[in-house]
């Protein structure tokens, strides 16, 4: 004769079973969406030393389904590269990269990129703007140069997007 026990242990076991196969399961959800809009950072380098250079690319992606018209964005460097006064940089040139090469940057300069990405970019398509990052030759070393950015654009629909902070990979200065 079998015992309630067992009965019981049998009943919790297939209610358990059950639960784990399709009462526990996690609902299927769909991929987030990607912003309307964009940026990436990278560097042609990690290190450098006083009085090298790093080109620092920035590319903005249009992820909307309409034309970007109009882009604010700054960028500025991060508060520990501003705790070393020693560090001495500069950005010292600026180019867009387009289909027959690079074009000089028009604009207000590197503290404000928005302007550089030329008229329009199309839905999917990319500018990439290069900033030229000038390590001075007196410049203390083994330390970290960073920057931040903020953007904002505007579409052909009359719609916007913001986003930020976007760090840029970090440039370190090593001693020769």
């Amino acid at each position: 004769m079998r015992s309630h026990l067992t009965r019981r242990l049998g009943l919790t076991a297939v209610l358990a079973l059950f639960l784990a196969v399709f009462g526990l399961a996690p609902a299927a959800s769909a991929a987030e969406p990607a912003p309307p809009a964009a940026l990436t950072f990278s560097t042609d380098a990690a290190t450098t030393t006083p009085g090298g250079t790093v080109n620092l690319s920035v590319t903005l992606t249009n992820n909307n389904s309409y034309d970007i018209w109009f882009v604010y964005q700054t960028i500025d460097p991060t508060w520990l590269t501003t705790q070393r006064p020693d560090l001495k940089y500069s950005f010292t040139g600026c180019s867009l990269a387009g289909p027959g090469g690079g074009t000089p940057c028009a604009g207000t300069g590197p503290a404000n990129l928005g302007g550089n990405y030329g008229a329009t970019v199309p839905p999917g398509q990319s500018r990439t703007v290069t900033l030229t990052l000038q390590v001075a030759a007196d410049s203390g070393c083994n330390g970290n140069i960073g920057f931040y950015s903020y953007f904002y654009a505007e579409f052909s629909d009359s719609s916007s997007t913001s986003g930020g902070p976007v760090y840029t990979p970090e440039t370190r200065v090593l001693c020769a």
